[in-house]
């Protein structure tokens, strides 16, 4: 039957193109159909569903954890899937032309046991051409194989870089973290050099960040290790940052700030480009005026010195509305929060707490702040 095999060919086609830009393709793919967005859109949206029916919020991000894992898994076997109906179509279409015909139930069989390279051989092929193509497909099923073992390293090394740079946003801008802390825990000797090279380090994160997301989607399904942690979170807190340095805080050279700036902002919208994710408004003021005039407080109790407050006020708002609304964006799809600049109540950071209590984590906290203040 020519339809079965015109069928078959344009699935394997499809499933085979699909994984080169998948895997191997190191760019954004710009189609506007493509089966694995389908897939992700579909599957993620299930399970969002399912995790706003969590109410705990523990058991909800462990939840959330699960889909960037299990959705590779899925996604291989439903490439899988494809070429096996893909060639068991052809094996069919083929093996009727000439005239001894398979069932179909007989030739997807054949063709799964021989992509997966079993060789029971209780279904052979009687056709050159038949013999040809199981020879072919079996050759697919190695390839396949090597490609999804190849797939997974370089996943994962995206996913452990990214989380090394946001573990260390611990100590210096708190659990979720916060511009408002970042700039307190920067004040003092050597802070403002040490918030210099915290930029530089950020410039260069987020362009990783770009980098591995857009070549390889599914890492930003995966979340970090802590509930109130995520990498949207601490681009959120840097692009934060960057902002109240341009704006408001007149003792920092600004050029890497606005480097830095570019950079997580070129990221955040590239990458709600490439999820599909317009810009949204907050629906709520992140920085209200009394927690702006907070925050201007504790920087200055912190000893830096401000630019007139109208004047930062508006210079803020004009730099937070080239992000925050791809950031809102972004933060509706994968389901992750974005924090506020200044946290209403002082919150325990993850490096403090233990399975066993926070008073070790409190005396070490106190060792800590003791060797800064000595510095």
């Amino acid at each position: 039957m020519i339809w079965a095999i015109a069928i078959g060919a344009l699935i394997i086609l499809t499933v085979l193109w699909e994984a080169f830009e998948t895997v191997v393709l190191p760019r954004r793919v710009t189609r506007r159909f493509r089966l694995t967005a389908v897939f992700y859109r579909s599957t993620w949206a299930v399970w969002k569903l399912i995790a706003r029916n969590i109410g705990k919020i523990s058991r909800r991000e462990t939840f959330l954890s699960f889909y960037g894992p299990l959705s590779l898994l899925f996604l291989f076997i439903f490439w899988a899937i494809g070429l096996i109906a893909g060639f068991g179509l052809i094996l069919y279409g083929e093996s009727t032309l000439n005239g001894w015909a398979h069932t179909l139930s007989a030739a997807v069989y054949l063709s799964g046991t021989t992509l997966f390279t079993l060789g029971i051989g209780d279904v052979v092929p009687h056709t050159a051409s038949g013999r040809t193509l199981v020879v072919i497909e079996s050759g697919l099923g190695f390839g396949f194989l090597a490609l999804v073992l190849s797939y997974l390293p370089v996943i994962y090394q995206a996913f452990s870089r990214r989380e090394v740079n946001i573990v260390l946003l611990d100590a210096r801008a708190g659990s979720p973290p916060t511009a408002g802390e970042l700039l307190r825990r920067h004040a003092g000797p050597n802070g403002i050099e040490s918030l210099r090279q915290l930029l530089r380090d950020w410039e260069r994160s987020s362009a990783e960040i770009m980098e591995s997301h857009i070549s390889y989607p599914a890492v930003a399904y995966f979340r970090s290790q802590h509930n109130n942690e995520s990498w949207l979170s601490a681009l959120s807190a840097i692009l934060d940052l960057t902002a109240l340095l341009i704006s408001c805080v007149a003792d920092v050279e600004l050029r890497q700030a606005r480097l830095t700036f570019a950079m997580c902002r070129h990221t955040v919208v590239d990458l709600a480009q490439l999820f599909r994710t317009p810009p949204h408004s907050m629906g709520f003021e992140r920085l209200a005026a009394s927690d702006f005039d907070r925050l201007r407080a504790q920087i200055e109790q912190s000893g830096f010195r401000l630019h007139e407050r109208d004047a930062s006020a508006e210079k803020l708002a004009e730099l937070r509305q080239m992000y925050e609304p791809y950031l809102h964006g972004l933060s509706r799809h994968l389901y992750m929060e974005v924090p506020p600049f200044i946290l209403a109540k002082e919150i325990t950071d993850n490096w403090r707490t233990s399975a066993w209590g926070r008073i070790s984590g409190f005396a070490a906290a106190a060792v800590v702040e003791a060797d800064d203040h000595s510095d």
